[in-house]
């Protein structure tokens, strides 16, 4: 499930259905929009489990509730049905992934940094640690700023490139780019992942949608969630 930034009580320029906090966002607000969340969703909203994000490739694997945002790190794998994994993003790549046979699923916040260093491939040695089946595994590559829009260094595009092979292009102005879910796409058909999805919206050029860039900066975060009901579990 992937939420827009309609619908919910937060001020501009967080308007309105922010999700992430650490944004400068009125705490009131993010806690309404987290509550309506949850009931969007049919959930209690302590099955909800947050991460602390921080761009690297730490995974950790919960098995129940969580009190606080999970600590310093950017995937989150669980074997717990009606649990729901919440990665928040706002340019970078929200990737969601869920093996239906076993029920095993994963959140991952993937930018520029955490793609590099392999969080993806972090998200996927997690599963399988809980349990998942490699060709069983299916993935959702959502919003995120397109190549087309992504303008970086070329020196930058090179190292990450190096690191996250076909994440290069240009951009529609003929620039040095990073197409992100491009990368993250052929390092799942390598890692095994036959089944692989792509919203394709583009953060940056989507109103419906929070950009960091395109806000300079000051703006919310629109979430990515994934959970497997009990019936799904075979």
């Amino acid at each position: 499930m992937i939420t827009t930034r309609e619908g919910g009580s937060s001020r501009p320029p967080f308007d309105s259905f922010n999700l992430g906090g650490r944004v400068g966002d009125d705490p009131e607000a993010l806690a309404a929009n987290h509550r309506k969340l949850a009931s969007g969703i049919g959930l209690p909203a302590d099955r909800l489990v947050w991460m602390e994000q921080i761009h690297g490739r730490t995974t950790t694997i919960v098995d129940g509730p969580q009190a606080e945002p999970v600590e310093a790190t950017d995937a989150l794998v669980t074997a717990e049905p009606d649990l729901a994994l919440v990665a928040l993003t706002a340019d970078c790549v929200p990737v969601l992934l869920g093996d239906p046979e076993t029920g095993v699923v994963a959140a991952v916040h993937a930018g520029r940094v955490g793609a590099r260093v392999g969080v993806l491939v972090s998200a996927l040695e997690g599963m399988l640690e809980a349990g998942a089946r490699l060709g069983a595994i299916e993935a959702l590559l959502g919003p995120a700023a397109c190549g087309e829009c992504y303008e970086v260094p070329a020196g930058m595009q090179a190292d990450v490139e190096r690191h996250l092979p076909g994440s290069a292009c240009k951009t529609r102005r003929g620039t040095p780019g990073l197409d992100l879910r491009a990368g993250l796409w052929e390092q799942l058909a390598a890692a095994g992942v036959g089944k692989v999805g792509v919203d394709p919206r583009c953060t940056m050029e989507s109103p419906e949608l929070f950009s960091h860039r395109r806000d300079e900066g000051r703006t919310g975060r629109f979430a990515a969630l994934v959970w497997a009901e009990p019936e799904e579990r075979s």
